[in-house]
């Protein structure tokens, strides 16, 4: 279920972040796992569009709500071992969230695609961008409320 939010924009159902190559070197909650500068930025715009419910893509494990409990790992997008757009389906489909719309994805492209594997009409307010300087400074914008809702 959705609803508008004050400039009649519908809130996500679902936002899908990326994970992050700087974890904690310890078990921890996913929430907490990911301690790079561009999964917080990516977070933080997720959080300001008030979704539903919020996960982040893993390469080692997939779909993991904020409260899963996970080991770090040193498993990259596209790697041997790593989360497959099959997977991903797999997960979705037990979690019952293939049908969830609106859906955004934060995320690069190798994230973007894996993401509509699962949710071919996700929205993706990064694309366009060219190089990180550019989607961090419209996540940042997304986070303060400057960019138009995805």
């Amino acid at each position: 279920m959705t609803t508008n939010d004050q400039a009649g924009c519908l809130q996500p159902e679902l936002v899908v972040i990326p994970c992050g190559s700087r974890k904690l070197g310890r078990p921890a909650r996913a929430a907490d796992m990911y301690i790079g500068s561009y999964h917080r930025a990516c977070r933080r715009a997720a959080e300001a569009l008030r979704p539903e419910r919020l996960l982040i893509l893993s390469a080692g494990y997939g779909l993991l709500d904020l409260d899963d409990i996970i080991e770090p790992y040193d498993t990259p997008h596209g790697a041997a071992g790593a989360a497959t757009a099959e997977r991903l389906l797999e997960q979705a489909a037990e979690r019952g969230m293939v049908h969830l719309d609106p859906v955004v994805t934060l995320g690069g492209a190798r994230h973007t695609a894996l993401v509509h594997a699962v949710w071919p009409h996700a929205r993706t307010p990064l694309a366009g961008t060219r190089g990180m300087g550019e989607q961090m400074a419209r996540l940042a914008a997304i986070r303060d409320g400057h960019a138009e809702r995805p």
